[in-house]
């Protein structure tokens, strides 16, 4: 399992908003450790927590899949409460994601966070990305849900790397566990309902760096 060379700053957005300082990112999958079959606790959870709480940010938005496995247990349940317990300061707005089934047990005890499918601010909307868009007026949108990744292909090697997916008005961002390498965008686009019909997509490194326009529909 490949680690992410790129830190939790790239990975992740930062806004000026009519709420403040705004951090956005997107696909913890925290307790990824008890789906995967690893044997070693890697306390990313810490980590990311401890990230937030550095950034101190005026308001947090989780793009979804705050967790990985599907169900809740004892021990995701304690690494959720471990991670809320470290940020239970910074207000916190989850847009609900395929992997959060029963999140609102972990949470409970939390009056910063709240659960939605999808949040509005300043004309943009935020949201996982799993469903269909919601029936609101909006000029841009960030989801994640497909972890994009690009495979860049040199004299016989390949390397995948994390990166960020724009169509249109629409920025994919790619989870910001290191612990995940991600999909190719060329499958992954099309797990988005919205963005099935998308001809390409242009493809940005998270340090900026643009890479180019990748072809969707010939693929």
């Amino acid at each position: 399992m490949g680690v992410s060379p790129f830190s939790f700053d790239e990975l992740s957005l930062e806004f000026q908003t009519s709420s403040g300082r705004t951090l956005v990112f997107a696909d913890p999958h925290i307790g990824f450790e008890l789906s995967r079959g690893l044997r070693i606790r890697t306390r990313f959870e810490r980590a990311l927590a401890e990230f937030v709480i550095a950034k101190d940010p005026d308001l947090l938005i989780i793009l979804g899949d705050v967790k990985e496995p599907l169900g809740m247990n004892f021990g995701l349940k304690k690494m959720l409460t471990e991670f809320f317990s470290v940020i239970k300061e910074v207000p916190t707005v989850i847009t609900r994601g395929n992997h959060d089934g029963r999140i609102e047990e972990a949470i409970k005890p939390f009056k910063n966070v709240e659960v939605v499918p999808y949040f509005l601010l300043d004309g943009a909307l935020f949201l996982h990305g799993h469903t269909r868009l919601p029936e609101v007026k909006f000029n841009e949108a960030y989801l994640g849900h497909i972890h994009p990744a690009y495979v860049f292909k040199r004299s016989g090697t390949r390397r995948k790397v994390k990166v960020f997916a724009r169509s249109g008005g629409y920025l994919v961002l790619p989870t910001i566990n290191p612990y995940i390498e991600g999909f190719p965008l060329e499958e992954g686009i099309r797990m988005v309902p919205f963005l099935r019909g998308a001809e390409y997509v242009d493809v940005f490194l998270p340090n900026g760096m643009y890479v180019g326009r990748v072809c969707i529909k010939s693929r």
